[in-house]
C-alpha cells in the first residue's frame, strides 16, 4: 500500500497492483467471512452426538482416515479460506486445552455466525453484535457454574469418572465397548495421577495398537509395550528382575566417516578385518554384561527409572533401568511379537494396548481413548459436571434469553441471538438421531421451564426419558465453559473484519 494526498491535503490509499487483487469491504466482507465459517460448521454438524456420522478423508498420498472427531476432520481437511482456517484453529485449541467437545465448539461458532448475519441485515453494527455476544457468553458461563454439580470420586470409587468417560465415548465408533474402554481410560489416568496436587501427566500413558483381535481384547498394561521382539532366537523369552541398558548409540562396529576404500587381497587380511569387527562387537556386549544389563532398549527410560546413555564408555550400573518382568508375547498365526515390560521401578507409566479389525479402526479408537483420557483428567483437575444431551445449552439459552430484557441497548438483540444460537446444539443432536428437531426441542424446552429442571436433554438413544441424570450423560463443566468462551472469541474476531484484500488467482 502507498499513501498519497489529494489537492486539499486529504490522505488516500493507493493499492499496489490493484487490478491484480480482489477486495471486499463493509457488509460484503462480513457476509463472505460468515459464509466461510458457516460452511465449515455445516460439515461438522452431522458428526455431533451419539448418532453422529463419520467422515472419510483421503490425504494426497492415499492414506484414508475415518473419524467423527471434529479436530481430526478439520486438521485433515485442505482448507484454503483464511476464515475457515480460524475455525480449524478453534477446534484445535479446544482439543489442546480440553481434549473433548471439538465438534460442538465449531457447530456453536457456526450458529453464532448465522445469527449474526440476520442482525447485520437488520442494520445492527457488527461491534454492537460482538459486544452483545460477549455479555451473553459471560451470562452463559456463570449460569453453567450455577447448574453444575460436584462429582465426588476417589481412587476406590471410580464409577463417577467412568460414567463421564462413557458419555464421551458414546458418540464415537467404539460406543459398543464404551463401558470397558471407559474403565481402561480411568484406570490409566488414576495410575499416573497425583490426586493431592490434582495433576495428571498424560505423557506417562502410552497408547499402542495392533491389527488383529477384536475391540474387546483391548487391555491396560501396567508397564510398557514395545513393538520389537528378542533379536536372537536363543535369547530368553521371559526375563524376571531385568536390568535395562538404554542406549542411543548404534550397537555395531564403527564405520569410517570419510569416503574410504579397503583393499583386501589375501584371505588373511579378510580374516584380520573380520576378527577386529568381531572383537569390537564382543567388547560392546561384554561392557553391557559387566555392568549387569540383561536387556537393552532405546525407549523406556521413564518407566524403568533408567538413564539414557549416549556412549558405551559411559555405561554404569547406576544408569540401568529396572523392571520386574520382561516378556515376549506373540500375536496371531504369524511371527508377530511384542515386548511387555512390566512391574517397572517407576510403576506410574502404563500402556493402553488396542486391538481391532483394521488399521483405521485402531486409529479411531486411539482418538476416542485420547478424548476419554482428557475428560478423566479434567474431572480430576475440577470435579464439576453439567448434564449432557444438549441440556446445558438449553438451560443456558433460557437464562440468556431472560437476561436480554435487562439490557436496554441494541445489545439485547445480540444477546437474544446468542440464546437462539445455543439451541443449535440440541437441534443438531435431535436431527442426527432421526428425531423431528423443532418438535423435540420445543418439548424439552417447555419441560425445562415448567419443571425448572436443567437436566432435561435430547433423548438421542431413545431410552424413553429426557432426564440426563437418569441416562447417566455428563460433561465436564470446564469443557462446556471453554466451548462457549472459545466460540464467542472467534466469532467476535470474524465480525470485526470489514475489509478483505486478497491477491487474485494466477
Amino acid at each position: 500500500m502507498a499513501l498519497a494526498f489529494d489537492e486539499y491535503g486529504r490522505p488516500f490509499i493507493i493499492l499496489r497492483e490493484q487490478e491484480k487483487k480482489s477486495r471486499l469491504q463493509g457488509l460484503d466482507a462480513q457476509k463472505a467471512n460468515i459464509a466461510a465459517g458457516k460452511s465449515v460448521a455445516r460439515i461438522l454438524r452431522t458428526s455431533l452426538g451419539p448418532k453422529g456420522m463419520d467422515k472419510m478423508l483421503q490425504s494426497p498420498d492415499g492414506d484414508v482416515t475415518i473419524t467423527n472427531d471434529g479436530a481430526t476432520i478439520l486438521e485433515l481437511m485442505d482448507v484454503d479460506n483464511q476464515i475457515a482456517k480460524l475455525m480449524v484453529e478453534l477446534s484445535r485449541s479446544q482439543d489442546y486445552d480440553i481434549g473433548d467437545g471439538t465438534t460442538g465448539v465449531v457447530v456453536l461458532a457456526g450458529s453464532l455466525l448465522e445469527q449474526a448475519e440476520k442482525l447485520l441485515e437488520r442494520g445492527i453494527h457488527p461491534i454492537r453484535i460482538a459486544e452483545g455476544y460477549e455479555m451473553a457468553s459471560r451470562i452463559a458461563v456463570d449460569h453453567l457454574e450455577s447448574i453444575s454439580t460436584k462429582y465426588e470420586f476417589s481412587a476406590t470409587d471410580i464409577e463417577p469418572l467412568v460414567q463421564t468417560c462413557m458419555t464421551t465415548l458414546s458418540s464415537k465408533i467404539v460406543s459398543r465397548c464404551k463401558r470397558a474402554l471407559a474403565e481402561i481410560a480411568v484406570k490409566a489416568v488414576l495410575a499416573v495421577a497425583d490426586l493431592e496436587r490434582k495433576d495428571v501427566n498424560l505423557d506417562l500413558i502410552k497408547v499402542e495398537g495392533k491389527v488383529g483381535g477384536k475391540l474387546e481384547d483391548t487391555e491396560l498394561v501396567q508397564g510398557i509395550i514395545v513393538d520389537k521382539d528378542m533379536s536372537h532366537p536363543q535369547m530368553p523369552k521371559r526375563i524376571e528382575d531385568a536390568h535395562i541398558a538404554i542406549l542411543t548409540c548404534p550397537f555395531e562396529p564403527p564405520k569410517p566417516k570419510t569416503k574410504h576404500k579397503v583393499d583386501i587381497d589375501t584371505v588373511e587380511k579378510f580374516q584380520t578385518l573380520r576378527g577386529q569387527e568381531q572383537k569390537y562387537f564382543d567388547d560392546m556386549v561384554q561392557k553391557c554384561k559387566d555392568v549387569g544389563a540383561t536387556l537393552e532398549l532405546e525407549l523406556i527410560a521413564i518407566a524403568t527409572g533408567g538413564r539414557i546413555v549416549p556412549r558405551f564408555q559411559e555405561l554404569t550400573t547406576e544408569k540401568l533401568g529396572k523392571a520386574g518382568l520382561v516378556r515376549e508375547k506373540s500375536f496371531g498365526t504369524t511371527k508377530d511379537r511384542m515386548l511387555y515390560i512390566e512391574k517397572c521401578a517407576n510403576s506410574k507409566a502404563v500402556t493402553i494396548f488396542i486391538r481391532g479389525g483394521n488399521k483405521m479402526m485402531i486409529e479411531e479408537t486411539k482418538r476416542s481413548i485420547h478424548d476419554a483420557l482428557c475428560v478423566a483428567r479434567n474431572l480430576i483437575i475440577n470435579n464439576s459436571i453439567v448434564y449432557g444431551g444438549g441440556s446445558a445449552e438449553i438451560s443456558c439459552s433460557i437464562a440468556v434469553d431472560a437476561a436480554a430484557d435487562r439490557h436496554p441497548g441494541v445489545e439485547q438483540y445480540a444477546i437474544r441471538a446468542f440464546a437462539d444460537a445455543l439451541d443449535a446444539i440440541p437441534l443438531a443432536l435431535a436431527e442426527n438421531s432421526g428425531l423431528p428437531p423443532i418438535d423435540t426441542l420445543t418439548v424439552v424446552k417447555s419441560q425445562h421451564v415448567k419443571e425448572n429442571n436443567s437436566r432435561c436433554g435430547i433423548d438421542c438413544n431413545d431410552v424413553g426419558t429426557n432426564d440426563m441424570k437418569e441416562q447417566n450423560v455428563f460433561e465436564t463443566l470446564i469443557g462446556k465453559q471453554q466451548q462457549i468462551l472459545l466460540a464467542t472469541q472467534v466469532v467476535k474476531m470474524i465480525l470485526k473484519i470489514d475489509d478483505v484484500i486478497t491477491p487474485s488467482e494466477y
